[in-house]
C-alpha cells in the first residue's frame, strides 16, 4: 500500500507539472526574464517520507527542460526581436502541446494502475482477514 501511495503522490505531482506547462503555453514573462521554460518532474526511487531505503517512487526534483524556444514570426508582437537576422521573431515557451497532452494521459494511466493495486491489494488482505476468522 505505501508503495502505491508515495507512486499516487508522484504521479499528481507530474500531473501539476504538465498542466503548469500546458497553463504556460504562451507565457512571455517567467521569474527568470523570459519566455517561459518547460518543466519535468524527474522521478527517484525510495521514499524519502519512510527512510532511505524504503520502497516506493518519488519527485526527486522538478528541472527545467533545456531544449531550444520556440522561434515565431510575429513582427507585430511587443517581444519580437528589433534587429539583426532574427528580426522580426519571437522567443516562445518550448511546451509542445501534443507532448504535454501525451504525457498527461500516460501520467493519469499510471495513476489509475496505482488506484487498480492499492484496490486489489485491499480485497487481497480482506481475503486473508475472511480466511483467517
Amino acid at each position: 500500500m505505501d508503495i502505491s501511495a508515495s507512486a499516487l503522490t508522484a504521479h499528481r505531482t507530474n500531473l501539476d507539472v504538465i498542466s503548469g506547462n500546458v497553463a504556460n503555453m504562451y507565457s512571455m514573462r517567467s521569474e527568470d526574464g523570459g519566455p517561459f521554460r518547460r518543466r519535468i518532474a524527474m522521478f527517484a526511487s525510495g521514499n524519502p517520507a519512510k527512510g532511505r531505503d524504503a520502497a516506493g517512487v518519488h519527485i526527486r526534483e522538478i528541472v527545467r527542460d533545456p531544449s531550444p524556444l520556440r522561434k515565431v514570426y510575429q513582427p507585430e508582437h511587443p517581444d519580437a526581436i528589433q534587429s539583426g537576422p532574427d528580426k522580426g521573431y519571437v522567443m516562445m515557451p518550448n511546451v509542445n502541446p501534443s507532448t504535454e497532452m501525451v504525457n498527461a494521459m500516460m501520467a493519469a494511466r499510471a495513476y489509475e494502475a496505482n488506484v487498480s493495486v492499492m484496490e486489489i491489494t485491499k480485497s487481497m488482505a480482506s481475503a486473508v482477514l475472511r480466511l483467517m476468522a
